[in-house]
């Protein structure tokens, strides 16, 4: 496992990120990184868009999480203008095994834009960038370098004594965490009766909280309109489960990030996923997965907001 800087990169160096779409596995990670290192961003280019154009010499190309055979075709054609490829995942993007309970509409996505194309990447001598150690280790045959995550809020929600607000923006790999999260807030439902709950979720998370009072289910949205929903006020605690599998295992911690952008504190598994971003009590609460101790530790943050506000004031910091 390595932490140190990207092998293609050699400073004041063109640099191009070839994303899906605006995202947050660049913004947490690769913009931030490719950035520092070359000395000024790197041109952001949609994966479904490769250059018609030749790129400048010594170029650096940076793939976040997936490719296309159109991009194949393309580093083919300009192999000697480029001075490197490195990909980024934060997901285990190359283990089928790890896939295992998600929806197979994302399998396939996985497979066909990422698992698939890892020989490739491998015989170009193409770099791997991670963002967690766990998938430095997994990996380690291959040099991994590990970059951690930066905030990407510029602007973030203030603090507010008077919220009660809980909320869970899980993705559609979350599911089980969804159904796991019900008999928990309907605890805490019950027990303050003036907390509401926020989910963002399809129609399969909405059934999990299905006949539960207070709750509102927003649709999925873009990362841009992300970033602007979560920094608006009114938040007071955020949830941030996790249930044991191997594609779990694999996560970073950036709901830390997201929930203090939120002007709130998170509750966390005690996951090692968490466990060296977060002090239980100090930047947040770290939990077992047991639903006693979870409505234990909203509940107290919910009814003592000036405990809760030293522990998002930490988190800030």
């Amino acid at each position: 496992m390595r932490s140190d800087q990207p092998r293609f990169a050699t400073g004041r160096q063109r640099a191009i990120v070839v994303e899906e779409r605006r995202n947050p596995s660049t913004d947490f990670f690769v913009h931030p990184h490719v950035t520092a290192i070359s000395g000024h961003a790197p041109d952001l280019v949609r994966l479904d868009s490769p250059p018609a154009q030749a790129p400048p010499r010594d170029v650096w190309l940076v793939f976040t999480r997936y490719v296309t055979d159109a991009w194949r075709q393309w580093v083919a054609r300009y192999r000697n203008r480029i001075a490197g490829v490195s990909f980024f995942m934060d997901d285990d993007l190359f283990d089928p095994a790890s896939w295992a309970g998600l929806p197979w509409s994302y399998r396939w996505k996985l497979y066909r834009l990422a698992g698939r194309h890892q020989a490739w990447l491998q015989r170009i001598g193409a770099e791997l960038l991670v963002s967690t150690p766990y998938l430095a280790e997994k990996y380690a045959a291959w040099s991994p370098i590990v970059l951690p995550p930066m905030s990407p809020y510029p602007d973030r929600a203030g603090f507010d004594p008077d919220a009660t607000r809980v909320f869970y923006h899980g993705s559609a790999s979350h599911l089980a965490e969804h159904r796991w999260l019900r008999p928990v807030m309907g605890a805490v439902l019950e027990q303050v009766p003036a907390a509401t709950f926020e989910v963002i979720g399809d129609r399969r998370a909405a059934r999990a909280y299905a006949g539960l009072p207070r709750v509102s289910v927003v649709s999925p949205m873009g990362w841009e309109a992300y970033r602007a929903f979560v920094t608006r006020p009114g938040r007071a605690v955020g949830v941030a489960p996790l249930l044991p599998s191997r594609f779990n295992a694999a996560r970073s911690p950036t709901k830390l990030l997201d929930i203090t952008a939120a002007g709130a504190v998170g509750v966390y598994a005690n996951d090692p996923v968490y466990r060296d971003s977060v002090a239980d009590g100090v930047n947040g609460r770290l939990c077992p997965m047991e639903p006693e101790a979870w409505v234990e530790a909203i509940v107290s943050l919910l009814e003592q907001p000036d405990a809760r506000r030293a522990v998002w004031e930490a988190a800030r910091s």
